[in-house]
């Protein structure tokens, strides 16, 4: 007998509350792409499929003895007393049994079943469940990535080409399946933006592997995986079948789950689990990533649904609601596609000594782009700079006004350059008159172009020290004690009617702390 035929005789029979050893007044049955699921009374028993779908292979009974065990063992690290065990099922004739006499034909997972109503896809959808509890979620994802001991990955380039070979791999096989009720331009493009930010972004990848943010994770996080219960938080159905679907950036796992939050509509708690885990980790960088990762993920869905509607079992009411979600799930992946490849501008501004350069330097690195400095583009356009800095009279020479105005023409004529090439920008300057403040908004919007206007502040003593600290040093800007309480007084404060897109920034933080603040943004 086929694989698949016996496996369906099993099936037919597995519907049937008689053929379990226990008492069981009803099944349920949960089908998808690669396994059937049978909720048996308080027992659950989850089979795979005989297929194989080039990222998995489940042909064999040895594949799917070897893949129950694996997926019984990885699960445990998330969960407690849920998986139970592997069981044999044997066949003596023509029936079948659950650890019974006859040959063994099949292997199923067998768990203890999870309500329903502590599901957090079901908690969300009840409203019963807060910020709070995306906090607990938060602290128990952390913990569990601590507990993975791995180095950095010994081979850091063959580990970005599985990234890049997992997000191909998802497009080329997802490419056959769309015929004519998908958006094909729309499917390209977010493909061919994926390609981009893998390229562009290599050195953060790297990066993220020698600070060891890769990790055995869970690979499948969603919210219907994941269970509110009375002894605690319990994570299921984690990916057994492919190691490198698991393997993965930390961030990748997390945006797993903060887009299917987003796709039931529950964006805000999905930015507080987010924001939760980068303070409990110290990763702001993750918020570079998130986007792209989270295009991955909508992907992932989309191509498992394309797949599931292939299918000729699926009944016309299913097909429709399948149909929509799997749609859903096109438009999100270009929505985060558009915001990981759009350009953007960083106004890093503040008084002198307010921390802007290490800011907006820490930013550069965080999402690998250049930052510029006004004092740098004005001593290239005036090489004398002033011998006596303390005694300069202020706004006069080099920083006259005529010469200031020439300083952010340039400057912005700069940002416009990377902007053209598809790149981000960081700007490091005062931007104390509002003046100089609607050139860059004027620009971002007649480029396309996202800004952020990161203000940095600190306690005036603290400026007033760090200008004194700066006398008799050759420093690269020329802005002294002298000149402190006329920069003050020429600074006009940022209005909300020029821009939402404003936060002060306390530099005195650490730089950790001060990009957790600015980096949501890009959310």
């Amino acid at each position: 007998m086929k694989e698949s035929t016996r496996q369906e005789t099993l099936f037919k029979q597995m519907w049937n509350p008689e053929f379990y050893p226990h008492p069981v007044h009803s099944v349920t049955v949960c089908e998808t792409h690669i396994s059937m699921v049978f909720l048996a009374g308080d027992v659950v028993y989850k089979i795979k499929k005989s297929v194989d779908l080039n990222f998995l292979d489940f042909t064999t009974l040895e594949k799917r003895r070897h893949f129950c065990t694996r997926e019984v063992a990885l699960n445990r690290r998330l969960t407690n007393d849920v998986y139970l065990g592997v069981t044999k099922i044997t066949q003596k004739g023509d029936r079948f049994y659950i650890d019974g006499d006859g040959a063994v034909v099949e292997y199923a997972v067998k768990m203890r079943k999870l309500s329903e109503t502590d599901s957090m896809k079901q908690l969300l959808r009840s409203g019963k469940i807060g910020h709070q509890d995306m906090d607990r979620l938060a602290m128990k994802l952390c913990d569990f990535y601590d507990s993975d001991t791995a180095d950095k990955p010994p081979d850091m380039e063959a580990a970005f080409e599985t990234i890049r070979q997992n997000c191909d791999e998802n497009f080329k096989q997802t490419q056959p399946l769309l015929g004519s009720q998908f958006d094909g331009d729309c499917f390209q493009s977010v493909w061919s933006k994926t390609i981009a930010f893998l390229d562009r972004q290599k050195p953060l990848f790297f990066r993220r592997m020698e600070h060891k943010w890769f990790r055995d994770c869970h690979g499948d996080l969603r919210t219907g995986h994941i269970y509110f219960t009375d002894t605690g938080i319990q994570i299921i159905d984690c990916i057994e079948f492919n190691d490198r679907f698991r393997y993965l950036d930390v961030g990748a796992d997390l945006a797993f789950l903060t887009m299917d939050m987003e796709f039931l509509g529950f964006s805000d708690l999905a930015e507080t689990l987010l924001s939760a885990y980068a303070g409990y980790r110290y990763d702001p960088e993750v918020y570079v990533l998130i986007n792209f990762y989270k295009c991955y993920r909508a992907m992932v869905r989309f191509k498992v649904n394309c797949i599931r509607l292939q299918a000729h079992d699926v009944c016309k009411q299913e097909r429709k609601k399948l149909l929509e979600q799997t749609k859903k799930y096109l438009a999100l992946s270009d929505r985060y596609a558009e915001r990981f490849s759009r350009p953007g501008i960083w106004v890093v501004c503040g008084m002198p000594a307010s921390g802007k350069s290490t800011l907006a330097q820490a930013l550069s690195l965080a999402l690998n782009i250049r930052s510029i400095n006004s004092d740098v583009v004005r001593k290239e356009i005036f090489p004398a700079a002033p011998t006596d800095p303390e005694n300069m009279p202020f706004e006069k020479g080099m920083y006259s006004e005529t010469a200031t105005r020439q300083t952010y023409d340039t400057l912005l004529s700069l940002a416009e350059k990377e902007i053209s090439k598809g790149n981000s920008v960081a700007l490091d300057a005062t931007f104390g008159r509002e003046k100089y403040r609607k050139q860059v908004i004027s620009l971002a919007a007649k480029s396309g172009a996202g800004i952020v206007f990161a203000e940095c502040t600190v306690p005036d003593a603290v400026l007033q020290e760090r200008l004194i600290m700066r006398n008799g040093r050759n420093t690269t800007s020329d802005a002294r004690i002298s000149h402190f309480q006329s920069f003050k007084n020429r600074f006009e404060p940022i209005q909300k009617i020029e821009t939402d897109r404003h936060l002060k920034v306390n530099t005195e933080a650490s730089m950790d702390a001060c990009l957790l603040k600015i980096l949501p943004l890009m959310l």
